[in-house]
């Protein structure tokens, strides 16, 4: 099914006030982002902060000393993918990797391809290619087997449906499937598996990402909790892996870290049920796996990327979705409303770079720069330094439309006049008691009996505490005497 256009980065505000409207979206953020956040606190509890620490400092350390030698070990990983039987293409942009792996299939007579979950070839719009090709492409992941049943794109980098109630979910199977409806998650997923075994059997290609790249020896790892990779990359006689050129890491040593912290940093596990490391095709009949082994490299404006020296750590990214689940403006408004691939404050970083500043002028405002993406990040990327730095750069560029202009000196004006009230005691307190009488006239009851201010816009989806009756300075007197 093709990708959902409907919405782009350019209307992110648009975007972003339809999904704060939506009660069911906002219920259905709030259970998994809790969820996962939750879990990964539990989890790196049981390794200890210290060691958390330290692995963190050591995945940082191999993502720089890669990204840095990033030709060198590219060409290491290819090497020995070809010495072993396989095939590497390296595609500049994305319209090349999609037309390899189209013109492949039709070589093949490959008429169906089944599919395990792959950010890059989301990026790329690789089933949209594959339709126009006439292929048919089939997700094989449950949440993307559910967005592509919806027509529509991923909300999270590893929680594809993360936006979908299980009522969401019945609906569009008895619609989708023509099957009698029901919301009991084992029949779902039961009804799911039994379409898409079918599938797999009769495959002749099949498509994954890849998570890891070891240059040492031109293995790919691939790490999922449903076992679809290993059906997807076993079953069919064509495994084809598509990877941005970023993923490749020097050696198996490093591999261990980067397992520790993924599942963890994902999902709040120990280790994803399955983790599978492939080398190549299968050498004799009398193994598994497929006849034919190819490997896209996928450069897509990383190479441009890693030139800009601000901006190169969002390249250590190792799609974990930690930033999303912490960041609360995406815990309010979920993925779609970024309108691209990539959410969050990765995808607020990724997405300027990738389909340029003028396309994502919105995104690297959509943060409080709080600072949690950056705290919970398993390679310690500085996100909030690196939106700071694409603000500086929309500013200086002109990118800032003349609505955000005067709601930029609007802000400008706020804060001028706040820092003149808290410069002395006197004006804070003349201040306050200004404050006191005017929200008496804004004031407002919610539904849950708590007491609210009324301000324009803000209010509409998110409360305004009012201020105390009394200061703490004011309390703290009455209480000393």
């Amino acid at each position: 099914m093709s990708t959902d256009n409907t919405t782009q980065p350019e209307s992110f505000g648009e975007n972003s006030r339809r999904a704060l409207t939506n009660p069911l979206l906002q219920r259905a953020l709030t259970i998994a982002t809790v969820k996962a956040t939750s879990a990964r606190s539990v989890a790196v509890t049981h390794v200890g902060p210290a060691n958390w620490e330290q692995l963190r400092d050591r995945a940082h350390a191999i993502k720089k000393h890669t990204i840095e030698n990033l030709d060198f070990y590219l060409e290491k990983f290819a090497g020995n993918v070809e010495r072993l039987g396989g095939k590497v293409y390296w595609a500049q942009t994305a319209d090349d990797a999609c037309k390899y792996v189209a013109e492949l299939a039709q070589r093949r007579g490959v008429q169906e391809i089944v599919k395990s979950k792959s950010m890059m070839s989301e990026e790329i719009g690789l089933n949209h290619a594959l339709e126009d090709a006439g292929i048919k492409p089939i997700e094989t992941d449950l949440g993307e087997y559910i967005v592509q049943l919806a027509n529509e794109r991923p909300s999270h980098i590893n929680m594809p449906a993360i936006h979908k109630t299980r009522s969401d979910v019945a609906d569009l199977f008895a619609e989708k499937l023509g099957v009698e409806r029901t919301e009991e998650i084992a029949e779902m997923t039961a009804l799911a598996r039994r379409v898409l075994r079918a599938r797999f059997a009769e495959a002749q290609m099949g498509v994954t990402g890849v998570n890891y790249a070891i240059a040492d020896t031109g293995t790919i790892v691939l790490v999922e909790n449903e076992g679809n990779i290993r059906l997807t990359t076993s079953l069919p006689r064509i495994h084809v892996a598509i990877m941005g050129i970023e993923k490749v890491i020097p050696n198996l040593q490093d591999l261990d870290v980067f397992l520790l912290l993924l599942s963890r940093s994902a999902s709040g596990q120990k280790m994803c049920s399955y983790v599978s490391l492939l080398t190549g095709a299968r050498s004799s009949q009398d193994e598994e796996g497929p006849d034919e082994f190819h490997v896209v490299l996928v450069d897509n404006g990383r190479v441009e990327m890693l030139s800009d020296k601000q901006l190169r750590e969002s390249l250590y990214c190792i799609r974990c979705g930690a930033c999303l689940n912490v960041c609360p403006v995406y815990r309010k408004i979920g993925g779609h409303a970024y309108g691209w691939v990539y959410p969050g404050p990765i995808g607020a970083v990724l997405t300027p770079q990738m389909i340029g500043l003028d396309r994502a002028t919105s995104l690297p405002f959509a943060s409080s720069l709080c600072g949690a993406c950056g705290d919970v990040c398993p390679v310690k990327i500085k996100l909030p330094d690196m939106l700071l730095h694409l603000r500086q750069r929309i500013n200086d560029n002109g990118h800032i439309k003349t609505k955000a202009r005067k709601r930029d000196r609007l802000e400008r004006l706020s804060f001028k006049f706040w820092a003149m009230a808290m410069k002395t005691s006197r004006r804070y307190r003349y201040v306050a008691c200004f404050g006191r009488l005017v929200q008496a006239l804004i004031r407002k009851r919610n539904a849950n009996g708590s007491v609210s201010l009324r301000v324009p816009q803000w209010s509409d989806t998110r409360d305004f505490p009012p201020l105390a009756r009394r200061s703490f300075r004011e309390q703290w007197r009455d209480r000393s005497h």
